[in-house]
This record gives structure tokens, C-alpha cells and sequence, in this order.
């Protein structure tokens, strides 16, 4: 169907948080966690380069792709050529509501010739967006029917007319001269007040215009160039005018910004700010060899001549960067995913963040690993390690993460309850596995630490804050009598008996165990040796009960099974039952939990399965059900992609 000029589409998708690093002063007072940059793609197939994508990143330097680099919306659905170019965001004064424009134009299908003019996009809620295509010929025949080019629109409030004004760079068939025009956008925006008029006529012509207020006084940022005697250009780059009015006039400077005037040409120059800093950022468009690079300021007039490249999953075109709160960058990666884990991650005590599993992994934004879990009430809590970031190639973690949940789908994180530093004696800097465990209203946070041994923090809530116990370790390799490598002394499993005896077990190649005194933070009476026919012993001992049975699991061989026994008393004799768990896609490791809850038993552990990065040191937490026959024996865990249903 033909799409007709202001003839408005309400389209949900789903959140898109946006701020704009501001053309004026803002009134509303926001923290800003990260940023948003909005662009069409530069690689790829062209059909499916002019469409509008997103990346995110927390500190304007690191990008990340969301939707895979996919089009958030689709051009075809809210354009008339079925293209979108040059995407500008801005937040309204209020914070309230939320304003897109940009180029309606399809080079790939349409070519260079002409477009017809922009689109203005509006949301109240980061959710519902309406949209109208503005086509200057059509609605402005008088002035604009000999338009050639509607080009890079952007959007500012001006504070003293009240009113959100739209400027754009026009060029008509008849004159080749780039001028930028504007108008006032109607209180639905969804079109002009009236028609646009000229705003500013740079000497030798200009386009992608970015204007930033700053001081008192309008910076117009734009692509110019200077000719010769005779018309012929002899140089291009990023220039600048200023005005103490949006109404002009425009005073140009014609000294030019970027360090590539004259030699590698650059367009789509954008500026931002950067959160919680005087320092300005203009970065542009390397549009001949796939780079996005930028200059910093303090003062807007002028920029380092030191260049610096973006790290980004994506080849952006000329866009716009954003800034955004750390809510927004959970909507923004609930609906199209790809937000950097810090981002989301709670950092106030207060804070919590809500996610949903699809499946295995259930955690996707972090890469997770040793699981450990604990059953209170109706909720089950969720203790995990740390792997630092994808596609390692060793271990590096430190930090340990909690999460809990009431039905295995909807889960809340919270913030990082305990880091390795806060262990002052763990010289290692590693924090591997644990297990928490409740005592009298407490929380006790075995946790190893590699070779520095093994430590007990506490808390009063089972999401923490923990802090140590003791000050010094509770076990060291001094305690793994019957081993002699450095690693020995981790994985430390808890279990409280029903007579409430507690009773820790670790161990690397050899596995131990000891009984706790009654504070939970000293070993009581002699470390022993867990030893029985068949035990092929690795790490990651785990102890549970049923039907009045002990377990004991563990991991076993390299890469990793695992494997378990039964005894009828905790601490032996055990019997090897077998093989419980096969190894885990793409991990050397395996690292299991069993609990039961809300009827059903479960078995958490991790593998590698996280695309693309996943792996032997970048892990991930998967949950799957456990099954026992009539005999008590544990049937194989079918590790699965759908997970708990």
C-alpha cells in the first residue's frame, strides 16, 4: 500500500531507551550508566544496509550490536522509499517522550537521484511508536517542488519558542548549492507547523548538520568544504558555525575540526557528550574504509587532533550516540538482547535486575559457572562463579554472582554480593567455587580461591552483602594431607545433617571431608579422606539426601563427567553408582548442583553453550531435571537446549 504524507502508523516495538547527548540545556536530571548509538549499517547486503540498528555500550568507546545487528525496525515499515538513513534520537525536555527523524531515501534500490523528504517517529513509552513520512514536494509544492535531496535531519528544542524544531539539508534540481532548512514540528510530531524556511546558507554548502548547546551559545557542527577562485573544491572536513540564537545569524569558522580535512574524507559527524564528564566527543564517519573514529573537546571549539577508534561489532553509518540509563539498557536488551553485561548488572544495594530463561543457558548475559544452589521457602537461590568475559583462554574470574528465583524462568540478579578482594589473604586473586548455606539465620559462603585456600564469608541475607569470617582461610593445602599439587584445596560443598551436624567436603584429585563446629567457621576434629572402589575422583564434591540416603557427586576424568555414589551415613561407606552426567557441551569442566524444589529434583550445572564466545573458561549455568529409579539409583541427566519447562 502507498504510504501517504503524514499518514501515521502506530507500530509497537519494544523498548528502545533513548536520551540525546543535548542540542540545550536539559531540565530533567537523569544518571546516565551508558549510551545508545542509532545508524544504518555499512556492510553486508545492500538491500538490507538502510535500515535503522542500534549498538550500546557503558563507557562511548566499547559497541555492542543489538539484535545480532539485525534492523530493529524495518525501513519498509515506516518509510516511503523502504530506506532510512542518517537516524537522529532525542529525549523531550521532560524526559517524558522520545523523537527519531531521518533520511527517507533507498540508495541501494533508488539510487542517488532524489528522495522525498524524512521520517519523524514518536513514543511516549519506549514501546509504541508512531510514525509519518514527510514528502516536502507534495505538502510544500510552492517552495520545495523542485526539491532534489531531504537530507541527515536532526531534532532540537529551541526553549525560547517552547517548541521542537526540525532542521535538515536540502539541495533543489535547479540549484546545486546545500543549504539546511527547518521548521517547528507540530505537537504530535508527527509533521511541520508550517513550511520549512531557510535556517542556515554556509558559504560553500554543507551537509549532516549537528547543532549542541553549550554556554550560552549554539555550535552548528557540519561537513563543509572550501573552494577555489573557480568553484572547484579543494578541501572537505567538519566545520563549524555558532550563533547565540537558533534563529542565527551563523557565524562560520573556517578552520576545520577533524585531523583527516584534506586527506581521507569523513562525513556524519555527530558530538556528544560524555556522562559525568566536561568532556565532548565528535566522531565521524569514515565512509570509504569502514572506520568510525573520534576527537575529544572540553570547550566545543576546539578538538585533539589525536584520533580514536571505536572497538564495535558492527560497521556503522553516519548515526547518532545517545546517552542512557542503566533501566533503559535492560529494556533495550530484553527485546533485542546484546547489551553489555555491565549494563544491566545491579550496582546498588537496592537494585535488581529481572530477567527470563529461554532455555539453556538460563543466564545469557553473564558466562557463569559452579553452580551452587539453596532452597528457601519458595524461592530458589542461585550462587554461581564468575568467567570474566567470552571466548577466554584461561580462567579469569573474580567475583561470584547471585540469582534467585520462584519458578525456574523468571529470575532476579543482584548486585555482586563478594569479590576475591574482599578476601584480603587470597594472595591468588581467583575466586573459583562455593557453596552458601543457612545457619541459624545466617548466610555461610564457602568459597576456594585456587591456591590460597579455602574461606567461609557471612551474610545476613542470602543475596548478601558477604563479607569474611575470619580474616585468614579456614582450609589450606596444609589440610589436603594426601596431595601435593597447589591446586588441591577448592570446591568446598556444605551439607547440615538432621541431627545438625554441618559437614564440609572439597578437593582436587583427592577429595576430603571434615566436620564444622556449630558457628560455621572452624573445623571440627580431624580433615579425612573420602576413598571407595571405583572412585575416580576429579572435583566439585556436591552431598545431598534422599530417602534417607547420602549422595555424594562429583566430577570425574578430564574433560569432565560426573559421577556419584550412596552411603548410608554421611561420612561412609560410599558405593559407586556410575556415571550421572555425561560431559558438557564445549567445557572441559563440569561443576553440578542437586536440589529438590517444589516437588521436583534438579540438576544445575554448566557447560560451554553460550554463542559465540562460550567455552572451557567462558562457562554458562543450565538447569535440567534430575530423575530417580524406583531403587533410588539416579537415572542419566538428559542435558537439554529447551531446559525446564
Amino acid at each position: 500500500m502507498k504510504i501517504r504524507s503524514f499518514f501515521i502508523w502506530t507500530i509497537a516495538f519494544a523498548s528502545m531507551a533513548s536520551l540525546h547527548s543535548f542540542a540545550q540545556k536539559e531540565k530533567h536530571e537523569n544518571k546516565f550508566d551508558g549510551y545508545l548509538f542509532a545508524y544504518f549499517e555499512g556492510s553486508g547486503d545492500k538491500n538490507t544496509q538502510e535500515q535503522l540498528r542500534f549498538g550500546v555500550s557503558e563507557n562511548a568507546v566499547d559497541w555492542f550490536a543489538l539484535n545480532n545487528n539485525q534492523p530493529v525496525i524495518p525501513s519498509a515499515t515506516v518509510s516511503s522509499t523502504g530506506g532510512i538513513r542518517d537516524p537522529h534520537l532525542l529525549r523531550s525536555q521532560d524526559g517524558s517522550t522520545f523523537y527519531i527523524v531521518a533520511t527517507d531515501m533507498f540508495v541501494a534500490k533508488n539510487g542517488w537521484g532524489s528522495n522525498p523528504g524524512i521520517v519523524m517517529m514518536k513514543s511516549g513509552n519506549l514501546t509504541d511508536w508512531q510514525h509519518s513520512v514527510i514528502d516536502l514536494a507534495k505538502l510544500y509544492p510552492k517552495k520545495f517542488s523542485r526539491v532534489k535531496w531531504v537530507w541527515a535531519p536532526q531534532t532540537i528544542y529551541d526553549p525560547k519558542a517552547k517548541k521542537y524544531m526540525v532542521y535538515f539539508t536540502v539541495r533543489f534540481h535547479d540549484n546545486e548549492k546545500l543549504d539546511f532548512y527547518c521548521a517547528y514540528a507540530n505537537k504530535d510530531f508527527t509533521g511541520f507547523e508550517k513550511e520549512p524556511k531557510l535556517m542556515f546558507s554556509p558559504k560553500y554548502g554543507a551537509i549532516d548538520g549537528d547543532i549542541l548547546y553549550k554556554d550560552g551559545t549554539y555550535h552548528f557542527f557540519f561537513k563543509g568544504n572550501t573552494k577555489d577562485g573557480n568553484g572547484k573544491e579543494i578541501k572537505n572536513g567538519i566545520l563549524q558555525a555558532t550563533s547565540k540564537s537558533l534563529q542565527g545569524p551563523w557565524k562560520e569558522d573556517f578552520n576545520y575540526l577533524d585531523a583527516y580535512a584534506g586527506k581521507t574524507p569523513v562525513e556524519g559527524s555527530s558530538v556528544f557528550k560524555l556522562n559525568n564528564s566536561g568532556e565532548y566527543i565528535l566522531m565521524y564517519d569514515l565512509y570509504t574504509s569502514q572506520r568510525y573514529e573520534f576527537q575529544r573537546s572540553s570547550d566545543l571549539y576546539s578538538f585533539g587532533q589525536k584520533t580514536e577508534s571505536f572497538n564495535k561489532n558492527f560497521n556503522p553509518r553516519h548515526g547518532s550516540v545517545i546517552s542512557i540509563t542503566r533501566d533503559e539498557a535492560r529494556r533495550l536488551n530484553e527485546k533485542w538482547g546484546g547489551v553489555p553485561p555491565s549494563l544491566l548488572q545491579p550496582v546498588e544495594q537496592s537494585d535488581r535486575y529481572h530477567f527470563h530463561s529461554n532455555g539453556n543457558p538460563i543466564i545469557t548475559h553473564h558466562y557463569t559457572a559452579d553452580p551452587a544452589a539453596l532452597v528457601k521457602g519458595d524461592t530458589l537461590w542461585l550462587f554461581a562463579g564468575h568467567d570474566y568475559v567470552g571466548g577466554q583462554k584461561g580462567y579469569k574470574m573474580k567475583d561470584w554472582l547471585v540469582f534467585s528465583t520462584t519458578d525456574l524462568k523468571n529470575w532476579t540478579e543482584y548486585p555482586v554480593s563478594m569479590k576475591i578482594s574482599d578476601f584480603s589473604w587470597a594472595e591468588s586473586g581467583d575466586a573459583y567455587a562455593g557453596q552458601a548455606i543457612e545457619r541459624d539465620g545466617k548466610y555461610y559462603w564457602y568459597i576456594s580461591t585456587n591456591w590460597s585456600g579455602i574461606g567461609v564469608a557471612v551474610a545476613d541475607r542470602p543475596e548478601g552483602p558477604y563479607h569474611d569470617a575470619l580474616g585468614k582461610p579456614l582450609l589450606t593445602n596444609k589440610d589436603c594431607f594426601a596431595s601435593s599439587h597447589s591446586w588441591a584445596c577448592i570446591d568446598p560443598t556444605v551439607w547440615i545433617d538432621d541431627d545438625g551436624q554441618a559437614w564440609l567436603f572439597w578437593g582436587n584429585r583427592e577429595c576430603y571431608y571434615a566436620k564444622l563446629k556449630k558457628n560455621m567457621i572452624e573445623i571440627d576434629g580431624d580433615v579425612k579422606r573420602v576413598e571407595f572402589e571405583g572412585l575416580d575422583f576429579t572435583e566439585a564434591p556436591w552431598v545431598h539426601k534422599y530417602n534417607g540416603r547420602y549422595y555424594l557427586s562429583y566430577a570425574s576424568g578430564f574433560p569432565e563427567k560426573i559421577a556419584y555414589a550412596v552411603a548410608d551415613k554421611i561420612d561412609g561407606p560410599y558405593r559407586y553408582k556410575g556415571i550421572l552426567n555425561e560431559i558438557a557441551g564445549n567445557s572441559n569442566t563440569n561443576h553440578q548442583a542437586i536440589v529438590e524444589f517444589k516437588g521436583q529434583w534438579y540438576f544445575i550445572y554448566h557447560n560451554g553453550g553460550i554463542q559465540t564466545d562460550g567455552g572451557s573458561y567462558s562457562r554458562s549455568v543450565c538447569i535440567d531435571r534430575l530423575h530417580y529409579n524406583p531403587d533410588g539409583s539416579i537415572k542419566r541427566i538428559v542435558m537439554t537446549s529447551e531446559g525446564v519447562r
